[in-house]
């Protein structure tokens, strides 16, 4: 694998990684929140466990979103310049 093939994947990684991450737990913490509110509209009288289970269930979805979020930034670090790449690919040839 050359040196192009890798800053290529890197930045395949850090473009698609975070949106990725962001989509996936919106539609996560959308279907909890629905199934909350289902739960509470059956069972009105259990709505504090439920909203409490909620409550936490969101705050482990946000925290994998914030640790994607810090994986991004570790990863933008990693990528060169592009000047920088360009010389390095132009005098492999």
């Amino acid at each position: 694998m050359g040196i192009g093939t890798y800053f290529a994947a890197l930045a395949i990684a850090v473009g698609l990684g975070l949106p990725i991450a962001v989509l996936s737990a919106g539609l996560g913490q959308g279907r909890a929140a629905g199934s909350a509110v289902e739960g509470i509209a059956r069972q009105p009288e259990a709505a504090g466990p439920i909203r409490t289970t909620l409550i936490i269930s969101l705050a482990f979805i946000e925290s994998l979103v914030i640790y994607a979020l810090l994986i991004f930034f570790i990863l933008m670090g990693r990528l060169p310049d592009t000047a920088k790449l360009l010389d390095i690919l132009s005098k492999g040839h």
